[in-house]
């Protein structure tokens, strides 16, 4: 073999979105391309906090916005009859100003209600007639504002049972469809979901909620839609997500991604990151591909808003920017899943091409293309060359690989776009030459 055909190598910086000073937002915002694809893409936010640099992300990237616990019963009633809507006007004047959604948050819970609804000793008109009031109240005050509702908020327990709380242990499993009917005739127009947790996946309690969605549609209900959180654990993204999204569109009703964050044990690094950029492009795209999933919202965009390290210690970093309000690699793997690209360079030499002729006969050749990473990290990758002496690339593995003329693009495979720092992938291709086989200069980007 001549020495011209030996491995050679070249590097650029690869074009994909890192959690580095350098890093910036895509060029097209989220609520943009999410528009684009028929999809809401929203984030909780902390009314106080709507100003700077938070307020600019939020009205910039977001088409919608759920207040986190501005309107909570214990927020907005914290005794009996005094009510305090401050936050929440704040957040809704925001989304009005800023041409965005607002998601209500949560009239029905376990949690976060005020002690003197806790405490007190109602029977069971008495408690029905509190919670008509207060839905009435709350709803009443917003109507025509609103999008769509959390009004019941995680009524099972991980085996597909009702969970025992305030509600169902002294209503019954009928507070659910009251709710519902009371919602709606308070906003005729507010789309209206039961939400919940751990139910991404098919599992005893995403079946429960599909039987009991069923039921309602059934008794004619008013129910449009359900929320799967979606707070994740790193690498754990279950593999039935797009199967059970499918299912529940089924039903006749819409499908939102309403919390989704991704957690993980601190600190982070580079490996953990591109395992979080794998797992946030996994929920977009599996809500991307079904036209009944309407909306996917972020619990909280930067790490410094997050409810995840002061309820699960140790853990953390589970929003698509950092502290500093740089956005990671999962914002950009968000970007991608909605068909956006992005255009951040990591440290420069960090990840290099690799190009090496492994073998060669009279008509063709098997070439490669090793991506190594030091120093950087990549969520997707894309190799380019141009060939110099007419090559043509015949068959390609591990990548999807096009060419024009001489020019070679080659993108990763949906299994290996993350590179790790530190490691590296590998794709293959066989080729046809004639007269010589020249090795070229590879880029990334």
């Amino acid at each position: 073999m001549r020495s011209s055909l030996r491995a050679g190598v070249a590097a650029l910086a690869a074009a994909v979105g890192l959690a580095t000073g350098t890093a910036h937002a895509a060029d097209t915002p989220l609520r943009d391309l999410g528009a684009a694809k028929g999809k809401v893409v929203g984030t909780a936010v902390t009314g106080s906090r709507l100003t700077g640099t938070y307020g600019d992300i939020t009205g910039t990237q977001f088409s919608a916005v759920t207040p986190g616990n501005a309107m909570k019963w214990g927020s907005v009633e914290p005794a009996r009859g005094s009510f305090d809507w401050t936050e929440a006007d704040q957040i809704v004047a925001f989304a009005q100003a800023h041409h965005q959604q607002v998601r209500g948050h949560t009239l029905v819970w376990h949690n976060q209600n005020p002690s003197w609804l806790t405490n007190g000793s109602w029977t069971s008109a008495q408690l029905s007639g509190l919670l008509h009031d207060h839905i009435d109240t709350e709803i009443g005050r917003y109507k025509g504002r609103i999008a769509a509702w959390d009004v019941v908020n995680e009524p099972f327990n991980e085996d597909g049972t009702y969970r025992s709380d305030l509600w169902y242990d002294n209503l019954g499993s009928g507070y659910i469809a009251s709710a519902l009917t009371w919602a709606h005739a308070a906003d005729p127009d507010a789309k209206l979901y039961i939400n919940d947790y751990n139910v991404e996946g098919v599992n005893a309690k995403s079946t429960a909620l599909y039987d009991l969605v069923r039921s309602l549609k059934q008794q004619g209900v008013p129910i449009d839609g359900v929320g799967l959180q979606a707070h994740l654990i790193l690498g754990q993204v279950p593999s039935t997500l797009q199967q059970n999204i499918e299912r529940f569109a089924d039903l006749g009703v819409d499908v939102a991604i309403t919390e989704l964050d991704v957690r993980m044990q601190l600190p982070a690094d580079s490996t953990k990151l591109a395992q979080q950029a794998a797992d946030f492009r996994s929920v977009v795209a599996a809500c991307a591909a079904v036209t009944r999933c309407v909306n996917v919202t972020v619990w909280g965009f930067t790490d410094d808003d997050s409810w995840v390290p002061g309820t699960f210690p140790g853990y953390g970093a589970a929003t698509p920017y950092d502290e500093n309000y740089q956005p990671k690699p999962a914002y950009h793997a968000i970007a991608e899943a909605l068909g956006g690209s992005t255009t951040t360079p990591p440290p420069t030499g960090a990840c290099t091409a690799a190009y090496s002729v492994s073998s060669q006969w009279n008509t063709g050749f098997t070439g490669q293309v090793t991506i190594s990473c030091s120093g950087a990290s990549l969520s997707s990758w894309k190799a380019n060359w141009t060939f110099g002496a007419g090559q043509r690339i015949t068959q390609a593995w591990n990548a999807a690989c096009t060419q024009s003329g001489a020019a070679v693009t080659c993108t990763n495979a949906s299994y290996n776009g993350s590179v790790p720092d530190g490691g590296s992938v590998t794709f293959g291709f066989n080729g046809s030459w004639s007269g010589s086989n020249p090795v070229p200069t590879v880029t990334l980007g």
